[in-house]
């Protein structure tokens, strides 16, 4: 794999401008917000990155995985252009990524493409 540019970071904005993963991440502990944003930090300065930092969930789809504390966190993201978009932050409760996590994901990529 080829390593592009460095990645731009945004983080998905509602129609009401309300930034939910940003949210999230303000609920979580400072010690659970450094590593969250550290692995954020390797897939912008090292993207493209295959496991186990990031994992491909759906075409356009991918997963940071982050090891918390006694937890697993999940980033899903999508990249356009040169941009990082990071759509939906969760702690994962199952082996397997929860579908109404994925498809909150999954919208939230679909309004991108439309305002774009």
């Amino acid at each position: 794999m080829q390593r592009n540019a460095e990645l731009a970071v945004v983080f998905y904005r509602t129609s009401t401008g309300q930034e939910p993963v940003r949210a999230w991440l303000k609920t979580l502990s400072r010690q659970d917000k450094r590593t969250i944003g550290a692995d954020i930090k390797t897939v912008q300065l090292g993207w493209p990155l295959g496991m186990p930092v990031v994992r491909k969930l759906d075409t356009g789809l991918w997963e940071i995985r982050s090891r918390l504390d006694q937890r697993i966190a999940r980033v899903i993201f999508t990249v356009t252009d040169s941009t990082m978009v990071l759509l939906h932050g969760f702690i994962k409760k199952s082996a397997k990524t929860p579908r109404d996590d994925l498809q909150l994901a999954k919208r939230r990529r679909a309004l991108l493409t439309e305002i774009q």
